[in-house]
């Protein structure tokens, strides 16, 4: 028989849930410090352009916040700089108090001897300088205002011209950051000219952003292997998480539990000793729609194990080979993935347009659960600039 403590699935969902904001009653102002605790109690919020309803970013956060707005999350990045935005596992605003944090990826970018990134940037080295003096001289500029007379390069980042691959070079490394954005357009500014100097002047020993780091993700996620703990910020080596790892559990601070998945296997996690005696909150009973990107689902084997759900991204799939759709939402009630809705918020006609639902396997959609979904939608109509929710014939499809 194991010693290790075992986590049922109802625990572990319970905690998941509590330490990623869905817990509580989406009830706040959504704007100001309020929001700029809820992101920092999520550690990073995911930005991605596609506005099928709203974009990811806005969708994240009206979850937790029912009277979040698009402009409160501009606000606290362009105006008060609160935020910063840069790259954890994808494009992502952060608290600008992890900024000294960051500079270890930073440099990891830089380092000439880091090949992950290589094979993208080729042939715009030349550029670097350049592009650094036209900012210095002229102010913050985008893409668009450099290599106005450059071709793209074959083979190169993404096939960018030379410009605009050095301006996200020097992005990641930190010798411009985001000033704002221009619908979905990045303008860079020097650093110096946009962090505040609390934040840029502070510096870090690599050693205690290692510590930080994988102690700020297990705090986001309660329970999590050291891979997850690497994963997260995608700040650290799974080399150094597990170092880590070893390094806590032999004082005592962290300890190995088995966590029962859906599908009933376990499987050998991380959790603070501390945690192991909490009794985390059960989520409420409403339903919220989720981006498929939201902090909860975002890790999709996780999310297989925490809620056997099984999600795939299908706007790269030809449509007449899709399971679900372009770009399917899914839909949280308490602690359970019920359904993933196919919707669209169609401006022009004031509606969003649902098209299609599917109910996960085994569950019944009665009345009641009906209910939660209409009121459901009609926040993410608001939240969507739109006032009708209009219903496809035959919308209703088989279980997934």
């Amino acid at each position: 028989m194991s010693a290790r403590p075992q986590i049922d699935l109802r625990t572990a969902r319970a905690l998941f849930l509590h330490r990623h904001g869905l817990s509580d009653a989406p009830s706040g102002p959504g704007r100001g410090t309020d929001l700029a605790e809820v992101i920092d109690g999520l550690g990073f919020v995911q930005l991605d352009s596609i506005a099928t309803v709203a974009r990811a970013q806005h969708m994240i956060l009206h979850a937790r916040r029912t009277s979040y707005r698009a402009p409160a999350l501009a606000a606290l990045h362009d105006r008060d700089r609160l935020l910063f935005e840069h790259w954890t596992h994808d494009a992502s605003v952060l608290p600008i108090r992890f900024f000294p944090y960051w500079r270890l990826k930073f440099a990891r970018y830089a380092d000439p001897e880091n090949r992950r990134w290589r094979h993208w940037h080729d042939g715009f080295e030349h550029k670097l300088e350049e592009v650094t003096e036209r900012i210095a001289r002229d102010g913050p500029c985008s893409s668009s205002d450099v290599g106005e007379d450059e071709g793209r390069s074959a083979g190169g980042w993404w096939e960018w011209h030379p410009s605009k691959a050095a301006l996200e070079y020097l992005w990641r490394c930190g010798r411009i950051t985001v000033l704002r954005r221009q619908g979905f357009r990045k303008v860079y500014d020097l650093t110096e000219n946009v962090v505040p100097a609390e934040h840029l002047n502070a510096f870090v020993p690599d050693e205690a952003v290692i510590d930080w780091a994988c102690g700020a993700a297990l705090d986001r996620l309660g329970l999590a292997t050291s891979g997850e703990l690497a994963a997260f910020w995608d700040l650290v080596t799974p080399a150094e998480a597990r170092d880590w790892v070893t390094a806590k559990a032999g004082r005592g601070e962290i300890v190995e539990v088995e966590f029962l998945c859906a599908d009933g296997r376990l499987r050998r996690c991380w959790m603070r000793s501390a945690t192991l005696e909490e009794t985390p909150p059960d989520p409420p009973g409403r339903m919220r729609v989720l981006s498929p990107f939201d902090p909860a689902l975002r890790d999709r084997k996780r999310a297989e194990r925490l809620f056997g759900f099984s999600y795939r991204i299908e706007i790269f799939v030809p449509e007449a080979q899709r399971r679900y759709g372009y770009y399917v939402f899914p839909l949280l009630e308490g602690d359970r993935i019920v359904g993933r809705i196919d919707m669209k918020a169609e401006r022009d006609a004031d509606r969003l347009a649902i098209r299609a639902l599917w109910p996960e396997r085994g569950l019944r959609w009665g009345a009641g659960r009906q209910g939660r979904l209409e009121a459901a939608l009609d926040r993410t109509a608001r939240l969507a600039g739109v006032s009708e929710v209009d219903f496809a014939a035959g919308w209703l499809r088989e279980a997934g």
